[in-house]
């Protein structure tokens, strides 16, 4: 694995790679082997997916972190992904709140850099593997989200990453997988499972909201699935990338305050209402799993399972937090 070598163009717009154009249809580089450039590397998803990819027979991968690929620039991304039978595309705007003010600049990341890439990918025979949300749907529902179930964002951020699905299937109709996602946790950016774990040593209680549902997601996971995605010769379409289960944030946040061996109770319920924020949020972020028989692959495992593995190997180990053996579905009727 290696972050791809680039060059000035000495026009001020930054570095680019220069690969040779393969012959449209042709997926695989000599001896079988997958050539895979993982756009959007440097982030909290990117960081984790790289080593697992890396680690699966067949897979040559390459990182292309912001820093070398801007995915909003068409004609660096055109240069870039030449050569790689597969795109998966880990860069995404996710500020959901600065998006409100900044849709513009949110919708290029989101959907005009998901077009960029889908049109490379059909001018270069490659596929596209395109990471999205739950935040497409309007989360009001009461079971879990179809695959096909219609779109119907309420916020900027759900918006511009719907607008970036349309792109990528108008685009690559037959060469394409989208895994939508939720509630991501991992060891490398901020997120609500490590902020609970500092609230808990900061503060003698915190407030959470109970009246928000989800599959809460370790990277980790993601990560596996996405390569299980790319070595199993997964059919085309969208799938839901979520962990099995689902909880609240005051579950999720009662959960790592036990793993830490702290009292649960020192989380308080409250309602979305009691937090004045200008992106509206999921009430319901539940997904289906439905599609992944079709690939011949299980869902996710439950949530619970995860995030007990998460704390054990290391996602707290640089906040100094060393949290306790404790079986987490075991303890499923104290937590919840």
């Amino acid at each position: 694995m290696q972050e791809i070598a680039h060059e000035d163009r000495g026009d001020g717009r930054g570095p680019v790679h220069r690969l040779p154009r393969r012959p449209s249809g042709e997926r695989r580089g000599g001896g079988g082997v997958m050539r895979v450039l993982v756009t959007g590397a440097g982030g909290m998803l990117g960081r984790d997916l790289l080593p697992v990819l890396a680690a699966r027979t067949g897979l040559e991968v390459d990182a292309a972190p912001r820093a070398v690929l801007d995915v909003t620039d068409p004609a660096a991304v055109e240069r870039v992904v030449g050569g790689y039978d597969v795109v998966v595309n880990c860069a995404a705007w996710t500020a959901v709140d600065d998006a409100e003010a900044r849709e513009g600049a949110a919708f290029a990341v989101n959907a005009t850099g998901p077009a960029n890439l889908a049109r490379a990918c059909a001018w270069t025979g490659a596929w596209l593997l395109h990471v999205s949300t739950d935040y497409v749907f309007r989360g009001d529902a009461g079971e879990p989200y179809a695959e096909d179930a219609p779109l119907a964002p309420r916020s900027a951020y759900g918006r511009t990453k719907a607008a970036g699905e349309w792109a990528v299937r108008a685009e690559l109709p037959d060469r394409h997988w989208i895994l939508r996602t939720a509630w991501l946790y991992g060891v490398h950016g901020a997120n609500f499972v490590r902020t609970m774990a500092r609230l808990e040593r900061a503060q003698s209680g915190v407030d959470v909201v109970d009246d928000q549902r989800g599959q809460p997601t370790w990277t980790a996971d993601l990560a596996s699935r996405i390569a299980d995605v790319l070595t199993t010769g997964a059919p085309a379409g969208t799938y839901h990338a979520t962990s099995s289960g689902q909880a609240s944030w005051f579950d999720l946040a009662r959960a790592v305050f036990a793993a830490r061996g702290a009292d649960p109770d020192r989380v308080r319920p409250v309602p979305s209402a009691a937090f004045d924020r200008p992106a509206p949020r999921p009430a319901w972020s539940v997904l289906g799993h439905r599609r992944w028989s079709d690939a011949g692959l299980a869902p996710i495992r439950p949530w619970r399972e995860a995030l007990d593995e998460a704390l054990r190997t290391g996602l707290l180990a640089d906040l100094d937090v060393a949290p306790r053996a404790v079986d987490l579905t075991a303890s499923a009727a104290r937590l919840g």
